[in-house]
């Protein structure tokens, strides 16, 4: 009979004469993060891809939990990072996009965006920092993007590479590495494992934060000759980025295969999920929008969790889960308290894991009080014919409802009082539209004003920084070039820009 290391330590202990309360004190897990970059949720096989191949990851569903309607909580790297790191939404730390605020043409854009802010403040307590304080060994492998060092934000060492050797540290750019692992997913996996193996003894939180599959799309040349024989004359783009796809699945088993040698699988608590949405170009149907976009292309995710002895195999939960979730679940996972003064948004997901119960809040939330642009497929009229992925925006969910806010229309077309006629609102609702086709706004207005008046409750809670000065270099009459059919221009950019 094959017994968890928990349940086998305590009955050894016991066997040995020690009190009955100490034999039950529980093994403190060890936890891992496998962080994809740019992976959508459709872009994994249990999610119903049809092209892609993700076997690994296929496995790790069955042998954990899925969750269902699981969240970045910003739309692309940077501020969904900040936010996993502090277990804050981005009001508290201001990191709401990727360098400028106000990219697109600027005599499209209504209101001034809220400055910029490109770095996680060096006094934000992280996950990290609390679990090393609670005695974990702690390391981190890949990308970081939030400026400064891993090492000055509670890391033990730090270790990054494009697959071309280590490179130094707040180093983001994105390359290519040698062709035996051009997206440094096998040189990463290695590393995190040599740091699983040297902590072994004392528990360890390890970080694997890969580039893939983000821009520039690379694989092997053995992959992508076999996605090349499996859809002869398919767009070569999807075939590359299924081959970069399924590399970073193979690295997760290397990954796997690390804690079955080392005899920890057992007592580690392993959450693999992605950064934000796939980026444009990139087929999500039936989800509308992309990275960069507050519709659920932009922020849903794949997302599993295995945890031996906790999570049953096989078992999904389709409740609303965000990467706030994980610090907070980290710390009970450790036995550890929130430390004194830390704020987290987030929400234990433990009774989610266990089956024991159901979580306490009642929405989750995102903010972006910014412009973006790089038009989304089925992005909103405006942002595909003036070329923006996202304006200003702030969104809730609550239950199986969605409400967006559109900053320009609330602040200069009257706001509450027109809600019915300046579209400053959008309501969805997901259970039967996943896809945001469907406008309740004008129709289920004592439910848009439930979820409206929620959210800035939510603004006035967290000190959210609103934008409200008009831009001086507005043109109503300015007509922004290149409109039409964005799809396939977007597919050439996202080779070429990294946000």
């Amino acid at each position: 009979m094959h017994l968890p290391p928990t349940v086998l330590c305590a009955l050894l202990l016991s066997l040995c004469g020690v009190p009955r309360s100490i034999a039950a004190t529980p093994l403190r897990p060890n936890i891992i993060l496998i962080f994809a970059d740019d992976l959508g949720w459709k872009d994994v096989g249990y999610n119903g891809s049809e092209f892609i191949e993700t076997p690994v990851l296929d496995r790790l569903a069955k042998e954990g939990m899925v969750f269902t309607e699981a969240y970045a909580t910003g739309a692309n790297c940077a501020p969904s990072r900040a936010s996993l790191m502090s277990g804050t939404y981005t009001p508290r730390h201001g990191l709401f996009a990727v360098g400028a605020t106000d990219r697109g043409p600027k005599n499209h854009q209504r209101l001034v965006a809220v400055p910029k802010q490109d770095w996680l403040e060096q006094n934000v307590l992280t996950i990290a920092d609390a679990l090393k304080g609670a005695g974990y060994a702690t390391g981190h492998f890949g990308k970081w993007h939030l400026a400064g060092n891993p090492t000055d934000q509670g890391f033990d060492l730090s270790f990054n590479s494009f697959g071309d050797g280590e490179v130094a540290e707040g180093v983001q750019e994105n390359r290519a590495g040698p062709p035996s692992d051009p997206k440094g997913v096998f040189v990463l996996t290695r590393k995190a494992g040599e740091f699983m193996e040297a902590s072994k003894g004392r528990p360890f939180f390890c970080y694997l934060a890969h580039h893939a599959p983000h821009v520039p799309l690379q694989a092997r040349p053995e992959t992508l000759e076999k996605f090349q024989a499996k859809a002869p004359g398919g767009k070569d783009n999807d075939i590359l980025y299924a081959a970069c796809v399924y590399d970073f699945d193979e690295s997760v088993g290397i990954l796997l295969a690390k804690l079955k040698e080392l005899g920890i699988e057992e007592n580690t608590h392993l959450v693999f999920t992605s950064d934000n949405g796939a980026a444009p170009g990139v087929a999500q149907e039936p989800l509308r929008g992309a990275k960069g976009s507050l519709y659920e292309g932009g922020i849903r995710v794949p997302f599993i969790v295995r945890w031996p002895g906790v999570t049953k195999p096989g078992s999904t939960s389709d409740v609303p889960v965000t990467n706030v979730d994980l610090f907070p679940t980290f710390l009970a996972a450790a036995g550890t308290p929130v430390p004194d003064g830390k704020v987290l948004d987030g929400e234990n997901l433990r009774p989610l894991l266990d089956g024991s119960g159901t979580l306490q809040r009642n929405a989750i939330f995102w903010h972006f009080p910014c412009y973006l642009n790089g038009p989304v497929n089925r992005g909103r009229k405006l942002d595909v014919l003036t070329g923006f992925r996202s304006r200003p925006v702030s969104v809730i969910r609550k239950g199986d409802w969605k409400l967006h806010l559109f900053h320009e229309e609330w602040q200069l077309d009257g706001g509450r009082d027109k809600l019915d006629t300046n579209h400053a609102v959008e309501l969805y609702n997901l259970a039967g539209d996943i896809g945001e086709q469907n406008d309740l706004a004008n129709t289920q207005t004592a439910k848009r004003d439930e979820l409206l008046d929620d959210l800035l409750a939510w603004f006035k809670a967290t000190d959210a920084p609103l934008p409200s000065e008009p831009n001086p270099q507005y043109d109503p009459a300015a007509v922004a070039p290149g409109g039409g059919d964005k799809t396939k221009k977007s597919r050439q950019a996202n080779q070429t820009t990294h946000e």
